[in-house]
């Protein structure tokens, strides 16, 4: 239980921060802040398997783009819907922390419209799925002719192809809708998105014709790129069949790719039925095609899996498209310097016999760690509070049993009118006697005599007005809490002092309330003990040893004289030992309300442990997810910030400022409830009044200078300088650029790289990288200025590769040799002849 619990709030931790990393992101950002596209965008998502990319892209130019609700995400997939299946092999799939969770609640939406049938659309304003009603095939397990069977019924389906028209012709009058959003409404740019190994991709040219061609309807240029995402990573399931998939969609994408490429088909549909063909004329079907792979160029695996290309994705878009700035005459101006040209770009990755070159990029940003950060202050303020719920006020035991009630006048207070108020002697006075005269009396026992003058009669009147109205005053006075409401009333007096004080004094410890209590009952049991004695010694006392007064010759009065003597010999020390023994039982009780106490008060103060370390391995976690370097000493730095905060607060506030009811309230109160309650109250008093504090909103580098050196003291040589840091950021951001895809570099003989930086236009860092290397590089390095001061990144591009010198391609080639050899088609029929023989 206290397991799933602690992944409760580990989960609404996670939310927390993620909230927090989001409202960073935004911070400043309602008009220009961010970066926003010149031109309309549409994304084009082209199978089942690549489902997941469409909820991380989506989320990712929300949060960057500043006219992101306008882009227009479309996926095509078929009425399979089990591509989970690859996710045993794809830990991309299960894996994608770095987006808030925003992220993943549109990845549920997206597969929450998989109840489409029969080429219907479901939508949610900017994300379409359209269902290509294939229903003859199996796409859920390979067949010997799959793709074959896929381009076949897509071809024969007449009410799949118009479903699809009828879709995109929505689509492009939504985006118009969003026109106001875009500073020119003339081009649009198309990214269209698929796995090398799903078969859908096999219908590339007529997905992308038919876009194209009704888009072009509503602008006068549609560019269009391609972004492969392909799986190097160890396969355990289908590997076989998905590489030898991947390698035939390669080769088809190589000849969709030549100068010569021509395609032709009947694809517009209108309302009545009637085709009209859609021509490509000689030339590559993409304007760029772009290899992202789940390992990068050295061959080690991307943390995240090729879903981590989502950013780099967006990021190719952006710097394509990016809005440019007007300068004060009105004209634009760069945004930065050396500012990317798509144009220049081919060209310089085209070989000098003009066969087309391939694309990939590499991504790294760093930034401040926002969601450690998140998680590291509010760990701190809790462990404040909670100390503070800690501290033990200047109390003596005197004072600490006035809080439960039991100090002496209390007690006595209690004890006070169990006995009857009469006068005992003059109750019992009148109970009948035996004629027994006092000469036979005088050498009894004062036992034996009262035996002899009332038999059992003075015992039964005593145990009937005396005993049972005693012990029932005792059970009224001993009412099961009691103790615990004596202390909850004690609580709203004193405030200070709540269940980490009840769970210590009610602890059988040294000092402690309990021990207290123990020693009265201990007390009261040598009393009790004595007063039996005395009762006893009294009781064997003999009548004629007895001082009170004799008549001569006077019989009676003498038995009478007798009787008040055994009454105050005997029964008032029956009476006193009837006292003893009830303040005994109470106490006896009020020890076992204090062990319960002891058990309620010790489990709220390990509820309240419990959290805190929780909010510590949370913290921890997270940190530990960040890089290394620019997770270092989240702990330590930001535990002196919150401390400083606290105390500002608290100079300003009054110390007592957090226990108002407008901020953390009775947080004693709060622990009985439940920890998730208490850490909800917990994250908004945090959010309020210390994340938005200036200390936390420096710019990155600052950020993190100050944080490298928190553990530096005073002349240490050790101490790290701006420029220190910015030649590791700088160096850092290069080794975690690596472009995401594996080549033999010794058959690329054309590879031209470009690498962009994207920052802060008043960061002194980014300034330092413009001119980084302006001697010695090789590259093409631009500049792209953003208003915001969370991080940085940097967009590695690499071109002039062509498919046979990628990994992927050579490997999948002995899979797809194979799967050919034993009969399996992997190309539809009037394409498999047009190939280019395998390099």
């Amino acid at each position: 239980m206290e397991f799933s619990s602690n992944n409760a709030l580990k989960r609404n931790l996670e939310k927390y921060a993620a909230q927090y990393a989001t409202e960073q992101e935004r911070q400043g950002s309602l008009g220009d802040g961010r970066s926003s596209i010149h031109y309309p965008a549409l994304f084009l998502f082209v199978g089942d398997q690549v489902a997941p990319a469409v909820s991380a892209v989506q989320e990712i130019n929300r949060l960057k783009w500043d006219n992101g609700e306008g882009v227009v995400y479309v996926q095509i997939g078929t009425e399979n819907q089990e591509h989970d299946q690859h996710r045993d092999h794809d830990p991309a799939q299960t894996k994608h922390d770095h987006y808030s969770d925003g992220a993943h609640s549109g990845y549920a939406r997206v597969n929450g419209l998989s109840d489409a049938r029969n080429g219907s659309t479901s939508d949610d304003g900017q994300v379409t799925r359209h269902v290509l009603p294939l229903s003859t095939i199996q796409t859920d397990r390979p067949s010997k002719t799959l793709r074959k069977d896929v381009h076949r019924s897509f071809h024969d389906s007449d009410q799949a192809l118009f479903g699809l028209n009828r879709t995109l012709r929505r689509v492009s009058n939504r985006i118009a809708e969003y026109g106001r959003l875009y500073s020119s409404f003339d081009r649009i740019y198309v990214t269209v998105v698929t796995r090398a190994d799903d078969p859908l991709n096999v219908l590339l040219p007529e997905l992308t014709k038919l876009t194209e061609t009704i888009l072009a309807q509503s602008f006068k240029s549609v560019q269009t790129d391609l972004h492969v995402l392909v799986s190097e990573m160890e396969q355990v399931d289908s590997f076989g069949y998905a590489s030898a998939a991947g390698l035939a969609f390669l080769r088809e994408l190589d000849y969709m790719q030549g100068l010569d490429y021509t395609f032709s088909g009947n694809l517009l549909v209108t309302e009545d039925g009637i085709s009209i063909p859609v021509v490509h004329p000689a030339s590559p079907l993409f304007d760029l095609v772009y290899i992202l792979s789940d390992k990068n160029e050295r061959g080690t695996g991307v943390p995240g899996g090729w879903i981590e290309n989502a950013e780099i994705i967006c990021r190719i878009c952006l710097l394509k498209n990016r809005k440019q700035d007007a300068d004060s005459s009105g004209s634009v101006s760069s945004t930065g310097a050396n500012t990317y040209n798509n144009t220049s770009f081919k060209n310089n990755i085209r070989t000098t016999s003009d066969q087309h070159g391939y694309a990939s990029a590499g991504f790294a940003e760093i930034r401040r760690p926002n969601k450690p950060i998140a998680l590291a202050v509010l760990y701190h303020l809790y462990r404040y509070l909670l100390e503070r719920m800690r501290q033990e006020p200047e109390w003596s035991i005197k004072d600490k049993l006035a809080f439960f009630g039991l100090d002496g006048a209390s007690v006595e207070r209690k004890v006070e009118g169990i006995l009857p108020d009469e006068d005992l002697v003059s109750g019992m006075s009148g109970i009948m006697t035996h004629n027994v005269s006092f000469t036979d009396l005088k050498p009894l026992s004062l036992r034996e005599a009262e035996r002899a003058l009332f038999g059992h009669g003075a015992e039964a009147y005593f145990r009937d007005n005396v005993v049972r109205l005693a012990e029932e005053r005792v059970r009224q006075r001993s009412t099961e809490g009691s103790l615990r409401r004596k202390a909850e009333q004690s609580r709203t007096e004193h405030p200070e002092v709540g269940y980490f004080q009840w769970a210590a004094w009610s602890d059988n410890g040294f000092g402690s309330v309990r021990e207290a209590l123990l020693g009265l009952i201990r007390d009261k049991s040598v009393q009790l003990e004595s007063a039996r004695a005395l009762l006893e010694q009294r009781q064997q006392e003999r009548v004629e040893d007895q001082s009170f007064k004799r008549a001569l010759f006077r019989d009676k009065q003498n038995v009478r004289n007798l009787i008040d003597c055994l009454l105050e010999r005997v029964y008032v020390p029956k009476v006193e030992l009837l006292r003893l023994e009830n303040e005994l039982q109470l106490l006896r009780v009020y020890d076992t309300e204090m062990e319960q106490l002891h058990t309620f008060s010790r489990s709220v103060t390990e509820t309240l442990a419990t959290l805190e370390r929780v909010l510590r391995e949370t913290a921890v976690e997270s940190i530990a997810a960040a890089d290394e370097y620019i997770g270092q000493n989240v702990m330590e730095y930001y535990g002196k910030v919150t401390e400083a905060l606290i105390a500002d607060l608290e100079a300003k506030r009054g110390r007592d400022v957090w226990f108002e009811d407008r901020h953390m309230g009775d947080m004693n109160g709060l622990a009985t409830e439940g920890n998730e309650r208490l850490l909800q109250r917990l994250m908004e008093v945090c959010h309020v009044m210390l994340l938005t504090a200036e200390p936390l909103r420096v710019p990155f580098e600052e950020e993190l200078l100050l944080r490298a050196n928190v553990t530096i003291t005073y002349g240490d040589k050790n101490v790290l300088t701006r420029d220190d840091l910015f030649r590791r950021l700088y160096r850092t951001l290069e080794e975690q650029a690596v472009v995401r895809v594996r080549v033999f570099d010794y058959t690329q003989e054309h590879r031209y790289e470009e690498k962009y930086f994207f920052g802060d236009h008043h960061s002194a860092f980014m300034d330092y990288a413009a001119y980084a290397e302006e001697t010695s590089r090789i590259y093409k390095l631009g500049v792209v200025y953003e208003e915001r001061s969370s991080g940085v990144e940097k967009l590695n591009l690499m071109g002039g590769f062509h498919l046979e010198d990628l990994m992927v391609y050579r490997n999948g080639r002995v899979y797809y040799d194979s799967y050919t050899e034993n009969g399996y088609e992997l190309h539809p029929s009037d394409l498999a002849e047009k190939l280019s023989p395998m390099r």
